[in-house]
């Protein structure tokens, strides 16, 4: 595992732990003039959730399965000699 997916999985976990926002239960605050502090909150995170799964497949999506994908399989292969 290189450093960035560590990073990456890392910001995750710290994301994750975040999404439990015990300490804005209690308030009373609205943010905007309209928003509930807690909701305002949970639509951050959904927004770095958001980025860090993006920054997870940069750095984590494995190397070579578009290729493999992309070779014809072996019944292909097949019909294509057939001809």
């Amino acid at each position: 595992m290189s450093s960035g997916e560590k990073i990456a999985w890392g910001l995750m976990l710290l994301v994750t732990a975040l999404h439990f926002d015990l300490w804005n239960w209690d308030t009373t605050e609205v943010v905007f003039g309209f928003m509930p502090v807690g909701l305002a909150w949970q639509a951050g995170i959904s927004l770095a959730a958001a980025a860090v799964w993006a920054l997870l497949m940069k750095v984590g999506w494995p190397t070579g399965v578009e290729d493999w994908a992309a070779q014809p399989s072996e019944l292909e292969q097949d019909k294509g000699e057939a001809r």
